[in-house]
């Protein structure tokens, strides 16, 4: 692994597989004032901007691949659109026959490796440049953070990864052999503890205009959903608590949370530790440099099988399943403010809906209707945001947020950890926060989802599970939510899962570029 000398600077800190006591020096350590000319301060937010950039642009990190690893993969969503878009999704996703080659296992790989390597590039340009001012070591938390990020998403889906931890100048020098499971997230430690210290307390702290950068909340929750895959449920609950009692955070209406219309309500709120940007101007879709949007939700919004243009709004890929429609109480409110259903009325506003009744569901190879039975209404596009961005035909939802760290998982995560530690009561407490906010938003009386008083572990840790289920529907937790309790092989051995499918194979291009350095999972040699 290649070292860097001298010094306290955070690069040979924060990436030094081993070096704790290193990360502790700098950590123990005051920022640094500097002066510095705007030139310097301007390339490394430059950097910054950059993973932002491909986040919200590079499909394996926000929209299509990533939706294959995380959610296509669980029993509640399913690949979606129609009969001819994306077949081979339905064997490698939907029914476990995963490919060592292919646009999306390659892509996922390459894409999340790109975010390290501007990680790196970011952190390479503050050691070289001496940038220690307060401003650039907010830049350095944020790369720390798109490290951590990237790694823990690799970590889940391959298992051991390369660990690559400076500043890559020629393709040769990233070819490195895997880490262990332990190590890789060892190195996720590190850069998170330093993105705790660096990141500020608000996203105010860079400046006006600056909604969904990084916080030191966002690296808190992160580090907690580390350590819950972990079960070191004493972190879990640090981490969590670091956030409550913050007391910036709150539950707002459920339907409020995914609200993206013309007003921008319901972008960064009360309950947003970190969501991806997207925005639209009027007339975007001619007019390119008003567009800073994303194919999140228009990957996911309702394609027509010749049904009005009207209703041709995006790629229609992630789509409920019979399976969740038909488990899911129909006395939780969630539920039609998660399902869009074909044929239906939308629910209007108490159901996150604007009034509309859809075309009926004719089927994914038919003609005349709309190719799924159900919807992720959580991305469900806003007309009149359709009318003022001119997307009428296809990339509606360009500029709704991606959701990607809500408060309710952080109390969840403290349920579940709380219970795991046998603390009945204050996972009790913490599941009915979230019930009750399910129950509310309707107006129509507490008693819709029942409180659930703590009986004994096993009753609440199936509780907890089933509420993860449904709060978080179709975001893309519940694959590695199974995964990670042990659950897969029951719930998803139906649809083809066996133990070897928790991880997925290597790229063999990837194994091919570092000639044989890099070994494919022994699963799948």
């Amino acid at each position: 692994m290649k070292q860097l000398k001298n010094g306290w600077f955070i690069y040979a800190l924060a990436f030094s597989l081993l070096g704790a006591v290193g990360c502790k020096k700098f950590l123990d350590r005051e920022p640094l004032t500097a002066t510095l000319p705007d030139l310097k301060q301007g390339a490394l937010e430059s950097q910054s901007y950059n993973m932002y950039r491909l986040m919200r642009t590079n499909s394996g990190l926000t929209e299509l691949v990533w939706l294959d690893f995380h959610s296509i993969r669980d029993d509640d969503a399913q690949k979606g659109s129609d009969a001819g878009d994306g077949t081979e999704v339905v064997g490698m996703y939907d029914k476990f026959g995963y490919a060592k080659s292919g646009w999306a296992p390659d892509t996922y790989w390459n894409d999340h490796y790109a975010l390290i390597t501007a990680a790196n590039t970011s952190i390479h340009l503050a050691k070289t440049n001496n940038l220690t001012d307060a401003a650039s070591l907010r830049n350095v938390g944020e790369a720390c953070f798109f490290m951590a990020h990237s790694y823990f998403e690799l970590v889940k889906a391959y298992g051991e990864v390369p660990i690559v931890n400076f500043f890559v100048s020629k393709p040769s020098d990233a070819i490195r052999p895997k880490s262990s499971v332990e190590d890789v997230y060892k190195f996720i430690d590190s850069n998170l503890l330093v993105a705790e210290r660096l990141l500020p307390l608000t996203s105010a702290e860079y400046g006006a205009g600056f909604d969904g950068r990084l916080t030191r909340a966002a690296a808190h929750t992160l580090a907690a959903q580390t350590f819950l895959f972990r079960k070191q449920w004493d972190s879990v609950l640090n981490r969590v608590n670091k956030v409550i009692d913050m007391n910036k955070y709150s539950l707002p209406k459920f339907t409020d949370v995914w609200k993206d219309g013309k007003s921008g309500a319901g972008k960064n709120g009360p309950e947003s530790i970190w969501e991806m940007q997207s925005t639209v101007g009027e007339n975007g879709a001619n007019i390119s440099a008003k567009d800073q949007g994303s194919n999140w939700a228009v990957s996911q919004n309702v394609r027509r099988n010749g049904a009005p243009v009207f209703w041709n709004f995006g790629w229609g890929w992630n789509t409920p399943t019979d399976k969740l429609e038909s488990e899911w109480p129909s006395t939780d409110p969630r539920k039609k403010a998660t399902i869009l259903y074909s044929g239906q009325y939308d629910g209007g506003p108490e159901q996150g809906g604007y009034g509309l009744t859809l075309p009926a569901y004719t089927n994914p190879e038919g003609a005349g209707g709309l190719a799924q039975k159900f919807w992720n209404k959580k991305v469900y596009a806003d007309p009149e945001m359709r009318t003022f961005t001119g997307f009428i035909d296809g990339g509606a939802g360009r500029w709704i947020n991606r959701r990607i760290l809500r408060y309710a998982d952080v109390i969840l995560m403290k349920a579940e950890a709380a219970n795991e530690k046998g603390d009945g009561a204050t996972a009790e407490a913490m599941l009915e926060l979230v019930r009750n906010r399910a129950s509310g938003f309707l107006g129509t009386g507490r008693a819709i989802v029942p409180k659930i008083a703590f009986t004994g572990q096993a009753q609440m840790r199936q509780a907890i599970k089933d509420e993860r289920r449904w709060e978080f529907a179709m975001e893309g937790y519940r694959f590695y939510d199974l995964v990670r309790w042990g659950d897969a092989v029951t719930i998803l051995g139906p649809l083809g899962f066996t133990p070897r499918c928790q991880y997925h194979p290597i790229p063999q291009a990837a194994i091919d570029l570092s000639g044989g350095v890099l070994k494919q999972n022994p699963n799948w040699n």
